[in-house]
């Protein structure tokens, strides 16, 4: 073991600490009145909120990056029997670095709904999210680090992810769609063929085929199991060709969203992606979860609120325009049998950026799951 790797194995413990010493401190000044001293002591509102999250709907949310983590973070306060399934084939920054020197799969994105799942993810987050800015580490956040110290411990990924699903104490699971080594590939319209998940990226609005390689690669049992016993099955949003369809290409996946009675629903992301779905709008997007999953979805749900001004500039600047439906694609989807949802559901963050809105989207998708219950 690296001198590096057994530092790490010392900061899980470290943070371990840090949590408790903050938790007492934060105890001595009254300001946290259900934290985890007083669940341990069996707060009556804490087991009660734990209890209504208990009987919450079953969610399976499939696809990576920051599409996933926002989704769960609105969805977790409305259930805790949430599967998060985290595509593999993520091969840039730490995550690519980690891969390439270790052998392990990719840790980013799976670290990111972990954090979003945590009861207190603001805390968490600015702890797992540390960058390292110099030295051997330069460019590796914490979090990742983890998780490879985790996964060398335990000597499986699966294994790690779910030591660090209890011992975050998350709102849910997350599960890698597999722990097999994957490779993102796909046949642009001139006959290229492109390999791995930046190259796949570069050509995305040119592909007319993509797959996994192996194509033989199998899911995790668990993944397959948490589709049948879902109540809802959400896919995206997220990058389309490198986030949301790299789950779907997995036979066994794709069967089981089919299969299961549960109704499937497609998030469409709030803008186009440079490269990746350039001149691509909505209803391409939809056509092509429909093309890998062999079915439409149930639902589509788009956002009709406008851009902001300045940051809808910052956004064609850099090639991304709004994806939002017109009666042509509205259409479309209908007559395949797709039910459109359109509300407003940009939130711009501090730094311009846009994202979902969390809690409004959580409360569409818990209504559809009322809706299909009262059926």
């Amino acid at each position: 073991m690296s001198w590096w790797l057994a530092f790490l194995c010392g900061v899980i413990a470290g943070v371990g600490i840090y949590g408790v010493l903050l938790n007492r401190r934060r105890l001595k000044k009254g300001k946290i009145l259900a934290g985890r001293f007083r669940r341990r002591k069996g707060d009556s509102f804490y087991k009660a909120v734990n209890h209504r999250l208990s009987l919450g709907p079953h969610f399976v949310a499939l696809g990576g990056g920051t599409g996933l983590s926002t989704l769960l973070r609105g969805l977790k306060g409305y259930s805790r029997n949430i599967t998060a399934v985290v595509t593999v084939t993520d091969e840039g920054g730490s995550s690519g670095r980690l891969r390439q020197e270790w052998g392990v799969l990719p840790p980013g994105d799976v670290r990111n709904c972990l954090v979003a799942l945590a009861e207190n993810d603001s805390v968490l987050n600015n702890i797992l999210s540390f960058r390292f800015d110099h030295g051997e580490l330069k460019g590796h956040s914490l979090g990742n680090l983890i998780l490879l110290a985790a996964t060398e411990l335990a000597g499986d990924f699966r294994l790690a992810v779910e030591e660090m699903n209890h011992l975050l104490a998350i709102r849910g699971r997350v599960l890698p769609v597999t722990t097999e080594a994957v490779v993102l590939a796909g046949r642009t319209r001139d006959g290229k063929i492109v390999r791995g998940e930046l190259a796949v990226s570069l050509n995305g609005s040119q592909l007319m085929e993509i797959w996994l390689e192996p194509r033989d690669a199998h899911p995790l049992p668990e993944v397959i199991s948490a589709i049948y016993g879902a109540d809802l099955v959400i896919l995206g949003p997220g990058s389309l060709f490198t986030s949301v369809i790299p789950n779907i290409l997995l036979d066994e996946v794709s069967i089981a969203i089919r299969k299961t009675s549960a109704p499937k629903v497609y998030v469409a992301n709030l803008m186009t992606q440079p490269n990746e779905t350039d001149g691509m709008n909505l209803y391409d997007h939809t056509s092509w979860i429909a093309k890998v999953l062999e079915a439409f979805p149930d639902y589509v749900i788009a956002n009709k609120a406008p851009i902001p001004e300045d940051t809808f500039s910052m956004y064609v600047a850099s090639g991304s325009y709004p994806l939002m439906l017109d009666d042509d694609q509205r259409r479309a989807l209908n007559e395949a049998g797709c039910e459109i949802i359109e509300a407003p559901l940009v939130k711009k963050l501090d730094n311009g950026m846009l994202r979902h809105d969390s809690h409004r989207l959580a409360e569409i998708l818990v209504r559809l799951t009322k809706e299909d219950r009262d059926q």
